[in-house]
């Protein structure tokens, strides 16, 4: 890359996050996304069974339940995130019924319930668990007030190992700064961005303030759900890096 190209990005400091789509995940997906100018869904890569891609936890009486869309991947081991289909059409009914009844006396369950219910009616007639996840981000941004623009990593010619996949990316948005998740410190190649004039930044999820969780102990890891329903339009203020606009205004 010339020396005037790598000027040119590093004066728009454009922060890009790539993520493989999750389901009604915590609000440190939503906080990446909130400090990040573009988000990519890395939905072109394989499906990971057991992972975050078609399941997540909420708190209940009994502890934490996981929720988990049922997909077929019997024999398509290789297949792509976004390949992946439904497997039962009712799993929506169960899900919304699973939080009806253990939010049904959460703080802020009156004014979020029929959001919620309204997202797993539209949900119930998608057949990919990419586009239901992309329906339920979509919309839960739009609710916090994250205006990030997102987009899907099928939309980019990519090709390579994971490192170069990302970098490629980076290059194709104009991206000066990878914006990541702390946990993939173990396998970024930092040198392979900086060799394309890209910066890599970690997001930090420490310090999370609690919120009006119910049934103790207070837990950080489970699904946006349960702080949407404890709080509400306050959420914003229990979350990290939620930014007002893209001047970078805090939402807190």
């Amino acid at each position: 890359m010339s020396t005037e190209a790598l000027t040119r990005r590093a004066a728009v400091q454009k922060r890009v996050a790539i993520v493989q789509s999750n389901y009604i995940p915590w609000k440190g997906y939503f906080d990446l996304i909130a400090l990040a100018d573009e988000f990519i869904l890395l939905d072109d890569v394989q499906y990971t069974r057991r992972d975050w891609r078609n399941r997540n936890r909420i708190k209940t009486p009994e502890g934490l339940v996981w929720l988990s869309i049922p997909v077929m991947t019997r024999g398509r081991y290789e297949a792509r995130i976004r390949d992946i289909e439904i497997a039962d059409r009712e799993w929506a009914a169960r899900h919304l019924r699973m939080i009806r009844l253990h939010y049904a006396h959460a703080a802020c369950a009156g004014e979020m319930m029929d959001f919620v219910a309204g997202l797993y009616e539209r949900a119930r007639e998608i057949s990919h668990l990419s586009e239901i996840n992309r329906l339920f981000l979509s919309a839960i941004c739009t609710f916090l007030g994250i205006r990030t623009l997102i987009r899907r990593s099928d939309e980019f010619e990519i090709a390579g190992g994971r490192n170069q996949r990302l970098v490629s990316l980076c290059n194709q948005t104009g991206a000066s700064i990878y914006l990541s998740g702390p946990s993939a410190r173990s396998y970024v190649d930092e040198s392979a961005f900086r060799r394309s004039g890209v910066e890599v930044e970690y997001a930090d999820y420490s310090g999370y303030p609690e919120y009006r969780q119910q049934f103790p102990p207070f837990e950080h890891g489970v699904s946006i759900i349960d702080l949407l329903m404890s709080e509400g339009t306050d959420a914003p203020r229990f979350m990290k890096h939620v930014r007002s606009d893209r001047s970078g205004d805090d939402a807190r």
